[in-house]
């Protein structure tokens, strides 16, 4: 190791002094020296006695070792930029990053990584927006759990961040849902070719896009156009952009001794998403925008699950294993071999209809119980064989 590393080890209370000297080969008395160099000349002072010139980058040495301290003892999974931010806005300490990141290097608290190339963004907010989701133990117990994320290829700002139990159509359409009501229609959405975005034939193939998905449906409803990712290093923008989450949000919980899912999506959606997108977000190529605000009311129909289904001689329809019974309506006696539209709203209400008409309606937890399946070839109860 070098001299400095082994000083800032000694420093940051991986090594005694004593131990300190005996690695770089002197004796006490001159890590004793040394020390007091150090407290008398600041961080620098060893190496501007040989220089025989002051630095104008002194750090003292409480200061240094105050640095070293508090990254071990309370910021030890942060990454670098998240502790100087912590530094500074928390703790008063006002020194340069770089000074901070060649420190904790040198003292072995984290490790070098290298440097990564550059991406070419779009000029506009509202071109291309990415689509992901993480499985991270987000709350350091164990406990994993998916956040999804849409960031803007322009500006890198997150328009939506929320924790969920699994990533899937479900939990995908109220997030593209909640950005188009805010923000507006976008160009197009980058993701990959997971199953809930493409119709892949072909495990590690290329999609099908004469088939949809419900989220393909949807967004095709709103002239969003779909492209698919065929590595992860065409996503590198969002596995960066995790990179940066992982290394913050497990920590900021953990301060705020946040343990469940609904206080970390509270979090997220007040707080945090702003800090986050005022301290990444970057300023677009070109002014202006590319999203368009839009008017439909209909939103909420648009992105729900749907299936077509044929009535039934006695005015039923089949869903899921259940059996959904339509009433008479005051304009048809029966629906009996029509064609109907099923809609699975994301609030968990049920609604059929037939063209513009709504012809039934479940609200949450109030569907039929599911049919018992029956094994193919087994005999219903009650029947008898017939005699030989």
């Amino acid at each position: 190791m070098k001299v400095q590393e082994v000083i800032l080890k000694a420093m940051a209370g991986s090594l005694k002094w004593w131990e300190a000297a005996e690695i770089i080969g002197v004796t006490d008395r001159t890590m004793r020296r040394w020390r007091e160099r150090y407290e008398e000349r600041g961080y620098d002072g060893l190496y501007d006695y040989r220089k025989r010139q002051p630095s104008p980058k002194r750090i003292p040495l409480k200061t240094a070792e105050k640095v070293l301290q508090l990254y071990r003892e309370k910021y030890f999974d942060f990454n670098v930029r998240h502790f100087h931010e912590k530094l500074t806005e928390e703790h008063g300490v006002r020194i340069s990053y770089t000074w901070v990141k060649m420190a904790l290097q040198g003292a072995g608290l984290v490790n070098q990584q290298r440097r990564r190339g550059t991406h070419r963004r779009r000029p506009l907010p509202g071109m291309l927006l990415h689509i992901d989701a993480s499985k991270h133990a987000w709350f350091g117990d164990g406990r994993y759990y998916d956040l999804i994320t849409l960031l803007d290829d322009a500006t890198s700002e997150i328009y939506y961040a929320q924790l969920v139990e699994e990533e899937g159509t479900r939990t995908l359409m109220p997030a593209v849902q909640e950005v188009i009501q805010q923000q507006g229609v976008f160009c197009a959405l980058y993701s990959d070719r997971a199953s809930h975005f493409f119709v892949t034939p072909k495990a590690g193939g290329k999609v099908d896009e004469s088939q949809v998905t419900q989220l393909g449906r949807a967004l095709q409803e709103l002239g969003i156009k779909m492209i698919p990712a065929y590595s992860p290093q065409a996503r590198g923008r969002m596995e960066r952009s995790y990179r940066t989450w992982q290394g913050r949000l497990p920590q900021e919980l953990r301060l705020r001794k946040i343990t469940t899912v609904e206080e970390a999506n509270r979090f997220l959606r007040q707080p945090y998403r702003e800090e986050f997108n005022r301290r990444f977000a970057v300023a677009a190529e070109r002014k202006g925008s590319a999203f368009v605000r839009t008017r439909r009311k209909d939103l909420g129909w648009v992105f729900s699950i749907q299936h077509e289904r044929r009535v039934n001689p006695d005015n039923t329809i089949a869903l899921d294993n259940r059996i959904l019974q339509i009433e008479k309506s005051r304009w048809r006696n029966t629906l009996a071999g029509c064609t109907v539209r099923v809609y699975e709203l994301m609030d968990g209400t049920v609604v059929v209809r037939f063209g513009p008409h709504e012809v039934a309606r479940w609200a949450p937890g109030s569907m039929p119980a599911p049919q018992p399946k029956v094994r193919r070839g087994a005999r219903p109860l009650g029947h008898r064989r017939r005699a030989a």
